[in-house]
């Protein structure tokens, strides 16, 4: 290198530790010392919000408009609600209300009394619906109307359904919370309601599919749930003067923490779509006079998918935040709906390794500089897939990797890098890595193969263990292999995921035992009722006898790599029809669709 090249790369590196540490610096500003044991909640921070400008507009959706003031007087109504019917700190009370301005008012109504929100997903039903609500302790429910039918199929799996109260119209057997509300003081409760309730206390409960069985409920502190919002706002520079289009769900803590919450603690005002709808997004952002949005990667793709249209550049749009975007739609993206700016970043709900790719590099989740991982305790270890375990020295510890080693992304649990874990204390040592690089330490595991280069920018590489994404949401196999198994017909069931060229994540696929009477139309009505949209196989195959391990576990890794190509599987192979109802048999012209992106899935 000359050496006006060499002072170049010099500056250049210069430049960007210098503005890494200014992110660090205004993300540690904007926490102000939040500790555990400290009294500083997302009410609090909410009303100081309030307080600085009641008229801004906090809430759009449709025609409806919410200012400051008035989500502020609408969550101390449902507030005194809730004391009223005997909630206190530490209850919980769970919501299934969907995308609509009832959700925050009613999760901001239960923290001011130091009361806990769990926030459903209104994807699941039936036995899945129960069980969050059965472990999150819940013994009172405010849901909408439009998610009577839902709930009716998770009351009858509960020996002792929770209170149930409605919103949005009746609901046989429950009580009208409309009618009630509007009966109450909005103005503010006292300040000792609310008088022991610690940083630390939990705020929100947020279901996470996690790596096996039914979705868990992950712990959410204040103090975590401020750090997460903030550190939204960070990373967008999040004003006042924005809007800020949410069209996740708000159960997700994507949605409806780091997005509404960040929102709300800017003093910025958020558009709340119903659902995300490809067709309505960028001109909704026109109509909205949106500024900022909160994405996943499938999002973007869908997006990328529609025809082209006015809207497309027409909007005010200065930068996007989210993760799992392919380096593959990035580009194509960013240049064809004109987005100036877009931070990709790596996190889980329950877990506290968080990168953040301020810099725009594509394809990247965040940038990690060794002194920042050495003080914060981010470290990839390296990870035998075969095995199925961490690889570890002559001395008992895991071996960290190297630039370019693909390896496990880890925390280190502290005061300072809490892992709140689940309602579950079970499945939350689960999680956690003991004896890493000390005897007696410990750290959290994301369960995530990452690896980074030599600038310390790290990029995602796969999923460990049988989880796998698919339309945006952690698809647990044993869980759909279970409701599998209970079809008719079915003998047994093992599920995996399969690459679809053109898709984000991975398709389901079920290699199924079937006796003699097996329909192929009644086992598509049973995975309707069974199991959530984004959890139905997409792919089945039907085989003979079940391959298993030594120890009696199902081979999965065979089955994944083989795929679902007729012209190299003799077994029978059925795809999805959603139109028809019913899974048809796939042959090759229809296989040839699916991949060349002909037929969607």
């Amino acid at each position: 290198m000359t050496l006006p090249e060499i002072c170049s790369s010099l500056w250049e590196k210069i430049a960007r530790e210098a503005r890494f540490a200014g992110v660090v610096g205004r993300t540690l500003w904007s926490l102000g010392g939040l500790r555990p044991e400290g009294r500083d909640t997302f009410a609090d921070r909410f009303e100081k919000r309030v307080d600085e400008a009641p008229d801004r507009i906090a809430l759009l959706q449709g025609e409806r408009r919410l200012t400051y003031r008035e989500l502020d007087a609408a969550a101390n109504r449902f507030a005194r609600w809730a004391l009223d019917a005997g909630v206190g700190k530490g209850d919980v009370v769970a919501l299934l209300l969907g995308n609509r301005p009832e959700m925050p008012v009613a999760w901001l109504g239960l923290a001011k009394i130091g009361a806990v929100a769990a926030l459903l997903n209104h994807n699941l039903r039936g036995r899945a619906l129960a069980h969050c609500v059965r472990v999150s302790g819940a013994r009172t429910l405010v849901l909408h109307a439009e998610f009577a039918s839902l709930w009716n199929t998770a009351a009858a799996e509960l020996e002792t359904p929770p209170q149930a109260l409605a919103q949005g119209g009746p609901v046989p057997g429950a009580e009208d919370l409309d009618a009630a509300l509007p009966l109450l003081s909005e103005e503010r409760l006292r300040a000792d309601v609310r008088g022991e309730l610690l940083s630390g206390d939990d705020f929100l409960y947020i279901y996470t599919s996690g790596t096996t069985g039914f979705p868990k409920a992950a712990r959410i502190s204040h103090l975590r749930g401020i750090a997460m919002s903030l550190g939204g706002v960070v990373a967008l520079d999040l004003q006042p003067e924005d809007r800020h289009y949410i069209a996740l769900p708000l159960y997700h803590s994507a949605g409806g923490v780091m997005a509404l919450g960040g929102t709300l603690l800017s003093g910025a005002s958020a558009v709340i779509a119903p659902k995300f709808s490809a067709r309505t997004f960028f001109p909704d952002c026109i109509r909205y006079e949106v500024t900022v949005f909160q994405y996943i990667g499938e999002l973007c793709r869908y997006l990328l998918t529609t025809p082209e249209h006015s809207a497309d550049r027409g909007h005010r749009i200065r930068a996007c935040i989210g993760n799992g975007l392919r380096p593959d739609v990035w580009e194509p993206f960013q240049q064809r709906f004109a987005i100036p700016r877009i931070v990709e970043f790596y996190g889980a709900t329950e877990g506290n390794v968080v990168l953040m790719n301020y810099e725009g590099r594509v394809g990247s989740v965040g940038r990690a500089p060794a002194l920042f991982r050495a003080l914060s305790g981010l470290a990839l270890v390296r990870y035998d897939i075969e095995s199925d375990e961490h690889v570890r020295g002559v001395d008992g510890h895991c071996v960290a990797c190297s630039a370019g080693e693909v390896g496990e992304a880890i925390g280190r649990i502290s005061g300072v890098t809490r892992f709140e874990g689940y309602t579950d204390r079970e499945a939350s040592e689960k999680k956690i890595l003991r004896n890493v690089f000390a005897d007696g330490d410990a750290y959290f595991r994301t369960g995530d193969l990452l690896r980074f280069d030599e600038e310390d920018y790290f990029y995602f590489v796969d999923r460990i263990g049988d989880t796998f994404r698919w339309k945006g949401e952690n698809v647990a196999t044993s869980e759909v292999a279970e409701a599998l198994s209970r079809a008719e017909g079915v003998a047994e069931a093992n599920v995996y995921g399969v690459e679809v060229p053109g898709q984000e994540g991975r398709a389901g696929m079920a290699a199924l035992v079937v006796d003699p009477g097996f329909d192929p139309q009644n086992l598509y009505g049973h995975v309707v009722r069974e199991l959530p949209s984004y959890a139905r196989p997409v792919f089945l195959r039907l085989l003979s006898e079940m391959e298993t391990t030594g120890t009696f576990k199902h081979r999965k890794v065979d089955l994944a790599r083989s795929g679902y190509d007729p012209r190299t599987i003799e077994d029978p192979l059925l795809l999805r029809d959603d139109e028809q109802a019913r899974y048809v048999p796939l042959d090759a012209a229809l296989h040839d669709m699916v991949v060349s992106g002909g037929r969607r899935i």
